[in-house]
């Protein structure tokens, strides 16, 4: 078992992969296939690490967890109990935010199309931020909270023209990026808002893509928006408090992958800022990162059903498993070739056979869930765990084929609480008219 993909309370006994306690074995036997399991332990831990090493720093910071990876009621409470923030981005989000009792003024409200209805909650429950991503929605912003008797903090999102070394569908900094402001769209910004006396420019904020391993493009990052801060100062006497580099920090899926050091993460960004603000003769603001997938994704494993095995020829090698999930469940394969890692829930200490496809159960060529594994010889019956399934899986999952979304547990010291139930076709056929 490579420790650093699975839960950190991940153990093998008698044969089956046990996390928070609890066999896997007989949590699918109880819950029914495709199940996703999240590990209360290891979701703790990741927050508080980072608290630990942003809080070395000195440094005032705001750790904001990116609800895209994975949200819902439980999650958002732990989220509140581990003194993190909460990033969102739709008015769904910010209820289950509301209603799982996060302080509003450690929200911010993100998005690149907001409608008028989510920046109206928005307004009137009083996030601590909302994030202006372009001139048009700066200006119904302008309009919506008119008349208000304290203005509404905003950070304008820049894109700034850097590129991440990662998948094309998660780099988001880029010049042909659909997010944020252009450099040269600041000025009519900041004009804007300070012709605006219901807003308040309390920031800058950008985010160049995800699954980044390497630390300088993050720094880059940061260093365009003190320059930024710096010419706001010295163009419109505006003293930026707040800066956000956004998140990104990749996790390791394969044993190929590196396991970024949080405390070298957050030590290059203090220095960056220190050494920037102190260049440009500035105050240095607050921190805001965004962490997402390096605090959801380890702790989450999904467990599916091998329901059959495609051969060649009677006798020959398996070609692929056939099992009862998917691409409805985890598209990140199909949408950008992700790999992940994999074990026989069941047969966790038996030795790896010839490395086998595992095939999701959709009917699109490409739910292939994984290429080439290495798992023991398996046959229909088996239960297949896949690794570092906590972020961007269930948060992305659909109804392709009519088939329910999967069950969520949370475990913690051999207990298991349903935090999301399965659907069932009831629930698929609500909606039809």
């Amino acid at each position: 078992m490579q420790k650093q993909i699975w839960p950190i309370t991940s153990a093998i006994h008698n044969g089956h992969l046990h996390i928070g306690g609890c066999d896997t074995v007989a949590l699918a036997a109880a819950h029914g296939t495709p199940l996703y399991v999240l590990d209360e332990a290891t979701l703790r831990g990741a927050m508080r690490t980072y608290r630990a090493a942003f809080d070395a720093t000195g440094l005032a910071v705001g750790i904001h967890y990116a609800s895209k990876a994975l949200l819902n009621l439980a999650l958002a409470k732990i989220v509140a109990q581990e003194d993190l923030g909460l990033d969102v981005v739709s008015g769904t989000e910010l209820l289950v935010a509301q209603r799982a009792g996060m302080p509003m003024d450690r929200v911010h409200m993100h998005g690149n199309a907001k409608s008028q209805a989510e920046l109206q909650r928005a307004l009137d429950w009083g996030v601590g931020a909302v994030v202006v991503d372009n001139l048009d929605e700066l200006a119904h912003l302008a309009a919506l909270s008119a008349g208000r008797p304290q203005p509404q903090g905003i950070l304008l999102r820049l894109a700034p023209s850097i590129d991440a070394d990662t998948h094309a569908h998660i780099a988001t900094g880029g010049s042909g990026s659909k997010f944020g402001l252009s450099l040269t769209a600041l000025d009519a910004a900041a004009k804007h808002i300070l012709a605006t006396p219901s807003l308040r420019l309390d920031g800058l904020h950008a985010h160049i893509g995800s699954q980044i391993f390497a630390l300088e493009p993050l720094r880059t990052t940061l260093k365009v928006l003190v320059a930024a801060a710096a010419y706001l100062h010295t163009n419109y006497q505006i003293t930026v408090r707040e800066l956000s580099p956004g998140g990104g920090l990749g996790v390791p899926y394969t044993s190929d992958q590196p396991q970024p050091d949080l405390g070298e993460y957050a030590t290059a960004l203090a220095q960056t800022l220190r050494t920037g603000c102190a260049a440009h003769n500035l105050p240095v603001p607050r921190l805001t990162i965004e962490p997402g997938r390096s605090i959801v994704a380890r702790a989450g494993v999904a467990l599916y059903r091998v329901m059959g095995r495609k051969m060649h020829g009677e006798g020959e090698a398996v070609q692929y498993l056939h099992v009862d999930g998917g691409m409805a469940d985890n598209l990140r394969p199909a949408l950008y070739g992700a790999r992940y890692s994999a074990m026989l829930a069941n047969n966790a200490a038996a030795p790896a056979g010839p490395p086998v496809d595992v095939a999701g159960r959709y009917c699109e060529a490409g739910d292939v869930l994984l290429r080439g594994a290495s798992l023991p010889p398996a046959t229909p019956g088996d239960l297949l765990a896949v690794a570092t399934s906590g972020a961007y899986t269930l948060s992305m999952a659909s109804n392709y084929n009519l088939t329910p979304r999967p069950a969520l547990l949370l475990v913690a010291d051999g207990q298991a609480q349903v935090i999301q139930r399965r659907e069932n076709e009831t629930d698929l056929l609500a909606r039809d008219a």
